[in-house]
């Protein structure tokens, strides 16, 4: 059995993971939802990119975890996939959720769809991503009541863990991954993961749901990530 380590993306916490950290347990998987630091219940805590990737291996020693599958979703699969080459022979397999990926000297701003100064320009002057409202969550597949509880449990996103750049040593193909893509979300990857997907070390895999899979089909990602640990 795996342990799995759950990194939910922008604006979110642990807690995001409320629904899917059952069934991972009731499949016999230890499950531990991490809130990266300046997020939910750690808001006021100075965070980084670094910090992020730091957080998440922190996680892993700290709980002395081997068998490790670690989960990253959307903005959360940058320090992840960083974290995944820096903790060695304890990592079973990387499982990005409909999420960025590392870029050696990149960093989520770099990537925006919109480009790095439509992004930084979305910043607040406190140098936070404000939280969004409800109309950011339309078209994904979410009932209002699980729209409801993304906006009432969002807070906002440390501007510097998505300016500053990832840091990676090798080569991010090398390492054992499923990309989890979610359709409503968009039908391809993004170019990056299309050129990892061409690693005999990665696979895809594809959910007709939108881009917050843990909210509106829990059990079905439980199940996706179960199988992607075997």
């Amino acid at each position: 059995m795996a342990d799995f380590v759950l990194v939910a993306g922008a604006w979110l916490g642990s807690w995001a993971w409320a629904e899917v950290v059952p069934s991972l347990r009731a499949a016999g998987h230890g499950a531990h939802p991490l809130t990266l630091s300046g997020l939910a219940e750690k808001r006021g805590v100075p965070a980084g990119q670094q910090t992020h990737v730091q957080d998440i291996v922190d996680e892993v020693e700290g709980r002395d975890l081997r068998d490790v599958v670690l989960v990253g979703h959307s903005y959360a699969g940058i320090p992840v996939g960083q974290a995944a080459e820096r903790i060695g022979d304890r990592l079973t397999r990387v499982v990005f959720v409909d999420s960025e990926v590392p870029v050696d000297g990149e960093s989520f701003a770099s990537g925006f769809w919109q480009g790095r100064a439509a992004f930084e320009a979305m910043l607040a002057d406190d140098g936070f991503w404000p939280q969004p409202g409800a109309a950011e969550f339309d078209g994904q597949g979410l009932t209002d009541e699980q729209v409801t509880r993304l906006v009432e449990g969002a807070t906002a996103h440390p501007g510097a863990t998505l300016t500053e750049p990832a840091v990676l040593t090798g080569a991010l193909g090398d390492l054992p991954a499923t990309y989890i893509k979610c359709l409503l979300d968009g039908p391809e990857p993004n170019d990056a993961v299309a050129k990892l997907l061409t690693s005999d070390r990665w696979r895809l895999v594809t959910m007709a749901t939108g881009h917050w899979p843990m909210f509106s089909q829990p059990t079905e990602l439980a199940r996706v990530l179960s199988a992607e640990a075997a």
